[in-house]
């Protein structure tokens, strides 16, 4: 199977999408003659046209809008956030609009539109620009939130995204639009609401999503082995849905459980995940779910105060030495 960039499998998802649906268009801040903030919609505009690749002012608010009217209409808009730090600036026409459009027309009309963009932090970039809004957008009904972690997944899940007569919050990171991984030729789709069990386990359950799974558990789980311990790994792929069987049946098997989440520990994924096996599988655990997150302050620019502040190796090993009681 070919290796290819992460940045190339979202083109590759949006091309393919756009060769078969004339109704799908992308639509974002410097997504045509640019080729893309992050190169992912490098030579569309030359296949396109400028009709189905457009580009837009720094007024997310405004295209956001222009994507959801779209969508109501009859297209499957892409919209791209250069970061989603500047989807905030758009928050009410996807919250207020895209998301409740279904219910408040009584089934009239659907918005099939995906956003699109990177979530989180990129280096020094400061804390403007280093957000996550994952745990956000996933409080609101009638929003579907995917969080892919490597070339693979994000394919098949943007793919999905684009056919889905819901609106999508599609989420990758900054940092990982150049790593490579295999993908195949052909078409495939990966159902949204889906979690992928990475590898089997027997002594705990790592859950995670997104960039923390190639960036930081992976090796704790490298690292946790050599040590002998055995970790069943969940890549959650989807966070609006989430799919709570596959977490609850691994911790009915190991009885423990680390959530790692790049978000702020307030309200976050992670606490769903926890709530959800006290609720659904108390009997069976043999001790508390311990979350790894980043601390809850607002990410500062130096690296020093970055590196103290985001989940890493160091703490996902601590915390799954914790709820097997080893010190």
């Amino acid at each position: 199977m070919r290796e290819i960039q992460f940045r190339d499998a979202v083109k590759e998802a949006m091309t393919e999408e756009m060769r078969r649906d004339e109704t799908v268009f992308l639509m974002g801040e410097e997504v045509a003659e640019y080729n893309g903030a992050y190169k992912a919609s490098q030579g569309m505009l030359d296949e396109f046209g400028p009709k189905r690749v457009i580009d837009t002012p720094i007024a997310e608010l405004g295209f956001g809008g222009i994507g959801v009217g779209a969508a109501m209409n009859g297209c499957r808009p892409i919209i791209e956030f250069m970061t989603f730090n500047f989807s905030l600036v758009a928050i009410d026409q996807i919250i207020n609009s895209a998301a409740k459009v279904m219910a408040m027309s009584a089934g009239q009309y659907s918005c099939p539109i995906v956003f699109r963009g990177p979530t989180g932090n990129a280096g020094q970039l400061g804390a403007q620009h280093s957000q996550n809004f994952e745990n956000w957008y996933a409080n609101t009904p009638g929003l579907k939130v995917v969080v892919p972690s490597n070339p693979y997944d994000v394919k098949g899940l943007l793919k999905s995204s684009i056919r889905d007569n819901d609106p999508v919050i599609f989420m990758e990171s900054e940092q990982m639009y150049g790593d490579k991984g295999e993908v195949p030729e052909g078409e495939y789709l990966i159902p949204l609401g889906q979690a992928h069990v990475i590898q089997e386990g027997s002594d705990v359950t790592l859950v995670s999503f997104g960039k923390m799974i190639p960036r930081v558990v992976k090796p704790a789980v490298e690292q946790l082995q050599k040590e002998g311990i055995s970790v069943e790994l969940i890549d959650l792929r989807t966070v609006r849905p989430i799919d709570y069987a596959t977490v609850v049946n691994s911790v009915k098997k190991t009885n423990r459980c680390v959530v790692v989440e790049e978000a702020w520990p307030l309200a976050a994924i992670s606490s769903e995940i926890s709530y959800h096996l006290q609720r659904n599988a108390f009997d069976y655990l043999d001790a508390p779910v311990i979350r790894v997150n980043s601390m809850d302050i607002p990410l500062h620019y130096a690296p020093t105060l970055i590196e103290a502040t985001l989940p890493n190796v160091e703490r996902t090993v601590k915390a799954v030495k914790e709820v097997l009681y080893r010190k």
